[in-house]
């Protein structure tokens, strides 16, 4: 049984101007401000809240799934042996440039040894 803590959530990061009526081409995303002017980069309250180290989930839970594992990314067969050697909780990514053939052996190894493989074929 896992035990861990949940993670914090944070608030949407934009740019500003996202959102205006009369901005259409200012997109979703992040781009830290560094206008002298910008009054974002001051930390105005309005304009919403900035990435800052105080949002940072604790070690235990950082990168781990929604499921609570966490991915390995396996290259090759001794990675995935390691994997079922180590019995913990954690699933298999496998690498984008492994071929067809070698993925699919890999893949029915996994089977066997009942290791979840998040981009299976």
């Amino acid at each position: 049984m896992i035990i861990m803590l949940a993670k914090r959530k944070h608030p949407k990061f934009y740019v500003p101007n996202f959102g205006a009526p009369n901005r259409k081409r200012v997109k979703e995303r992040w781009r830290a401000q560094r206008g002298i002017d910008n009054k974002k980069r001051v930390k105005k309250k309005e304009l919403g809240a900035s990435p800052s180290i105080g949002y940072k989930n604790p070690d235990s839970v950082r990168f781990a799934r929604p499921d609570g594992a966490f991915e390995v990314l396996v290259h090759n067969r001794m990675e995935l042996q390691a994997l079922i050697a180590s019995k913990d909780a954690r699933v298999a990514r496998f690498s984008h440039s492994l071929s067809s053939r070698k993925r699919s052996e890999l893949q029915a190894m996994a089977d066997k040894n009942n290791v979840r493989v998040v981009n299976r074929v």
